[in-house]
C-alpha cells in the first residue's frame, strides 16, 4: 500500500476560473470531481484533462455551500436555503428541499455508510436527511441563535464518527457539540475559545469561530479547525488554529498553530488513515496547506497553495489530493517526484 509522506506533497497542476469554488466532493469509482461554486452552479470536472470542462448543474440561486456524493446522487446545499439531489449523468435535479433551512446553509457531510445527509446553517439547526428519499429524519437543535453580545451565532460544519454513532457540530462562538447519532440527544459540550475573536472597543464586532471539525479515523479524537486571537478584526491577521479532544473524556489534547507567513482561516482538516497526522487547509487572502504531527504533536510542513483554499478532496491512497478555492482548482501529488540523471 502507498506510504503517503508529508514531505513529498508538491503541486501538479493549476486550473484558473473566474469564479470561487467553494466545495468539492470526489467520486472514488470515476475519479470525476464535483465543485460547488459561488456563481450558483454545481460543476462536474475532470482536473487532470489537458483543458477541464465544467460542465454545470444548474438550479441554485446563490452560492453552494455543501456538496457530497450518496454513490448514485449528488447533493448540494446553498445560501438559498434549499438542498437539491441531481442526477450524476443527465446533471438534472430528481429532489429539491426548497425550504431545508430558514437561513443559509453553510455545509454537508454524509455519514460513513452514505445513507444520511447532514446539513448545518445559520438557523443554529443540523439536519439528518434520508440520503435516498430526502425524507427529515432528525433535527439537533441547542447551539445558541445570539451571542451573549447581541449578533447572530453560526453554525458552521458537522462530522461524523467513523462508526457512524457521533456527530459533532461547531458554531462561530467557538462551541463545539457532541451528539448521539441514533437518538439525536446532546452528549457533551467542548469549546475552543482562542478560536473567537470579540472587539469591545475598536469595532464591536466579533470574527473567527470554529469552522471546520474532524473525527480521527478511530473515532477517539476530535479536530477543530478556526483561527487564532485577531488583533485587526478587519482581517483574518491571525495564523490558522487546530485544536484537538479526546472524545471519551473531552480533553483538550494539544493545539497546533501555523507562523505568520501561513495566516487565515482553516476550512478542512483531514486525518491521515493511519491516524499519526493531519492535514489543514485554508488562507486569508492568499492560501496553504499545513502538516501536523499528532505524536510530536508539532506543525512539520507549510505549503503555500495557490489560491485560498476552501475544499480539498483527497484520493483514498493518499497519493493525491484535489483542491477547490478562489478562482482556481488545483491538483497536488504525494508521489515522490522522480530524480532525472544529470
Amino acid at each position: 500500500m502507498f506510504q503517503a509522506d508529508p514531505q513529498n506533497f508538491r503541486e501538479l497542476k493549476t486550473t484558473t476560473r473566474p469564479d470561487i469554488m467553494l466545495r468539492m466532493v470526489r467520486n472514488e469509482d470515476s475519479g470525476e470531481i464535483y465543485v460547488g461554486s459561488s456563481d450558483a452552479n454545481v460543476y462536474r470536472v475532470d482536473p487532470m484533462a489537458e483543458t477541464p470542462e465544467f460542465l454545470p448543474f444548474q438550479g441554485h440561486t446563490s452560492y453552494v455551500m455543501g456538496l457530497v456524493d450518496t454513490g448514485k446522487m449528488i447533493v448540494s446545499g446553498s445560501y438559498d436555503k434549499s438542498l437539491i439531489w441531481w442526477n450524476k449523468e443527465t446533471q438534472e435535479q430528481v429532489r429539491r428541499v426548497e425550504l431545508a433551512h430558514d437561513r443559509w446553509v453553510r455545509n454537508l457531510t454524509i455519514t460513513p455508510d452514505k445513507k444520511h445527509v447532514l446539513s448545518v446553517s445559520d438557523d443554529m439547526v443540523c439536519k439528518v436527511w434520508d440520503a435516498e428519499s430526502g425524507d427529515l429524519v432528525r433535527e439537533l437543535k441547542s447551539h445558541v441563535k445570539v451571542t451573549e453580545h447581541g449578533f447572530p451565532n453560526m453554525l458552521y460544519a458537522a462530522a461524523v464518527s467513523p462508526d457512524g454513532k457521533l456527530i459533532a457540530t461547531v458554531d462561530r462562538i467557538a462551541k463545539i457539540k457532541i451528539w448521539d447519532f441514533a437518538t439525536g440527544e446532546e452528549l457533551k459540550e467542548l469549546e475552543a475559545p482562542k478560536c473567537y475573536t470579540w472587539d469591545s472597543k475598536a469595532r464591536i464586532h466579533a470574527i473567527g469561530g470554529i469552522r471546520s471539525v474532524a473525527f480521527s479515523p478511530d473515532g477517539t479524537q476530535l479536530a477543530v479547525g478556526g483561527i487564532g486571537q485577531i488583533g485587526n478584526v478587519d482581517h483574518l491577521g491571525a495564523a490558522g488554529r487546530v485544536e484537538l479532544f479526546d472524545v471519551a473524556s473531552g480533553e483538550k489534547l494539544h493545539m497546533f498553530e501555523g507562523d505568520d507567513k501561513h495566516k487565515g482561516l482553516v476550512e478542512q482538516i483531514v486525518f491521515h488513515p493511519s491516524g499519526k497526522w493531519i492535514m489543514a487547509v485554508g488562507g486569508d487572502h492568499g492560501g496553504w496547506i499545513q502538516f501536523m504531527d499528532l505524536d510530536k504533536k508539532e506543525v512539520i510542513k507549510q505549503v503555500k497553495a495557490p489560491m485560498h483554499v476552501h475544499q480539498i478532496a483527497v484520493t483514498s491512497d493518499f497519493s493525491m489530493a484535489y483542491g477547490a478555492g478562489h478562482n482556481r482548482l488545483a491538483v497536488w501529488s504525494f508521489v515522490p517526484e522522480e530524480k532525472t540523471e544529470g
